[in-house]
């Protein structure tokens, strides 16, 4: 996750040097995309929770079948669905933002982008097997060979290196889907030498097969869909107050995976744990691998969001060049830092409860606490009642402490532990 990490802030200080509208351009892009493949992604999910599950009953020989049957799914809905958002890319991306620099910028960007979901997806499988059987050492060393590409071939494609034209954002795009390519195409390769006898591609998946992956993974693919258009909503929101406002929430948002990422990484680790210890008919040792988990997350964001909040210029200034738009995100990105402790809580205990097939339960809250009630609020205090981003942030902050809450509830009420995965 630390590689990912790395790609974010690589990503976004270059793009930083084309100005504000190539950031608010790359920003809305990647939210948008995320929205655009949310139903996909969920597959992961599903995919861990049965490899965990069939590794603790001792079912080794079948726990690729759920990868299998991710990988159908993928092949039989992503490219279809690629091509159709293509087209329309340049109908929808006038709705999210209504600045001509940034429309211009971010069309061929998004266009660029939507061409790989359906590598995207299958890289999301395979994630979810690797890390449902142990083997997340394979996805590391994919992802660190695959942010190394994008990085190379963001500053070929974006500042016209190498004889490669400039493309700018469009460069940036490019980018990102080569290199989620070439990950496909790692991944596939070590499916063959570390699954294969477990399973990996040796015939179609069965019915039941891919009816438990849909019940599992669907749920959770509606909740990445409306927080991914959610955190959309919330870039369309940041833009009615202002460009470089929205510039400043495309870095915040970046400077928070950084420790976002590692907070998810300890999640995928207990969900896994989790499934495992839930396969092996010990519930108690599952809710105990939560907790722990959690603490070493408390720690972890610790460390990674005191500098938030102590030296916010220090960070703001490798990505943002406009002294007035490092002003903008001052606070806000103090606010962030603070709060950091309670996103590693909330997103350990989610991560928890979907490895032992809680996704509905976790759908609902997640859907209910971002659209019932954060963005209407944000909406309000920001554009209506003139608070700008700080008020919007300040927001943001008490809406994943309460939903860190209500994670925490439901873990120590233990409904989870009579699942069937």
């Amino acid at each position: 996750m630390v590689s990912q990490n790395v790609l974010n802030l690589v990503d976004t200080a270059m793009v930083g040097f084309l100005g504000n509208a190539a950031l608010a351009a790359v920003g809305i892009g990647g939210f948008a995309l995320f929205m655009f493949q949310a139903l996909i992604l969920g597959i992961s999910i599903g995919v861990q929770a049965m490899a965990a599950r069939r590794k603790g009953e001792g079912n080794l020989q079948q726990t690729a079948l759920p990868l299998n049957a991710g990988l159908l799914l993928v092949v039989l809905i992503a490219p279809v669905w690629s091509l159709l958002l293509f087209f329309l890319v340049p109908e929808l991306y006038p709705f999210l933002n209504s600045d001509p620099d940034v429309i211009v910028q971010g069309v061929p960007y998004l266009q660029a982008r939507v061409l790989a979901i359906v590598f995207i997806g299958m890289n999301f499988a395979f994630r979810g097997y690797w890390n449902g059987v142990d083997l997340s050492r394979l996805y590391m060393s994919t992802l660190v060979i695959m942010h190394a590409s994008n990085i190379v071939l963001n500053y070929i494609l974006i500042f016209g290196k190498f004889g490669a034209p400039a493309l700018g954002a469009t460069g940036a795009g490019i980018a990102s889907a080569l290199s989620t390519i070439i990950g496909s195409s790692i991944y596939i390769l070590l499916g063959f030498r570390f699954a294969r006898e477990n399973g990996f591609l040796h015939g179609l998946p069965s019915r039941e097969q891919v009816v438990s992956l849909v019940r599992l993974s669907l749920p959770n693919g509606i909740q990445q869909l409306f927080f991914a258009a959610g955190l959309t909503a919330l870039f369309w929101i940041i833009g009615q107050v202002g460009t470089a406002e929205l510039a400043a929430a495309n870095v915040m948002v970046n400077v928070m995976l950084v420790a976002l990422l590692p907070s998810l990484g300890l999640g995928l680790a207990s969900a896994t744990l989790v499934g495992q210890a839930l396969g092996r008919g010990d519930a108690a040792d599952a809710a105990q691998w939560a907790w722990d988990v959690v603490k070493i997350g408390v720690v972890a964001m610790l460390l990674l969001g005191t500098p938030m909040w102590l030296v916010p210029d220090l960070i703001l200034a490798g990505f943002l060049h406009d002294p007035a738009t490092i002003e903008i995100a001052r606070l806000p990105m103090r606010i962030m830092g603070i709060t950091m402790l309670f996103e590693a809580l909330g997103m350990v205990l989610m991560n928890s409860l979907l490895g032992a097939g809680d996704t509905r339960r976790v759908m609902v809250v997640t859907i209910a606490l971002q659209w019932l009630l954060f963005l209407p609020a944000a909406y309000l205090v920001g554009p209506v009642l003139g608070y700008g981003l700080l008020g919007i942030w300040i927001l943001q902050g008490l809406y994943r402490v309460t939903q860190a809450g209500v994670f925490s509830t439901l873990w120590l009420r233990g409904q989870w532990k009579g699942i069937s995965v």
